[in-house]
């Protein structure tokens, strides 16, 4: 692989070095052990779609299981510590930092989720996992007036999840 191929992450070994599988294709965990120790942040978004109604009891705090949003981030934060746990091939990391950022619009809930930690691998996966528990949480919060009068959510959906930023800094 030439130095041009590589992109800005995977500086610290060849693309080959970072497989998830062995030569006789069995699962395995990266071996990270001899990269050095980065100053690492994530950050990722996503939203979850709901009826207008539905936005204004969240905004006015009049949504019978609680603080939607308050709930919401306590999950995510939950989660982005829990991540190792979930996907089988993430590693356990030292977060250091875990920003929680909602935003209402007239017919959806945004959430960013920004993970920090100092480590040997990124945080990404993390971050991920934030907003989607977080999300996760608001609907869970929300589903009885989400749901319609035969139990089903036609206006409701997570939609547009992804990492909107990847740092790594040498610490």
């Amino acid at each position: 692989m030439s130095e041009d191929s590589r992109d800005a992450d995977s500086s610290d070994a060849d693309a080959d070095d970072l497989t998830h599988t062995t030569d006789q294709g069995e699962v395995q965990m990266v071996d990270i052990g001899d990269k050095p120790d980065s100053d690492r942040r994530a950050v990722a978004a996503g939203e979850i779609r709901l009826q207008p109604a539905t936005v204004e009891a969240i905004r006015a705090d009049e949504v019978g299981k609680g603080d939607v949003l308050a709930t919401a981030r306590v999950g995510a934060i939950q989660a982005v510590k829990h991540t190792w746990e979930t996907i089988p091939m993430c590693h356990q990391i030292p977060i250091t930092n875990v920003d929680t950022d909602f935003s209402l619009g007239e017919d959806r809930v945004e959430l960013a989720v920004a993970v920090g930690t100092t480590g040997k691998t990124g945080c990404e996966m993390e971050a991920l996992e934030g907003v989607t528990t977080g999300l996760n949480v608001v609907w869970d919060m929300v589903k009885a007036i989400e749901k319609d009068d035969d139990g089903q959510y036609p206006a409701t959906g997570i939609e547009n999840v992804r990492v909107l930023a990847k740092e790594k800094h040498r610490s």
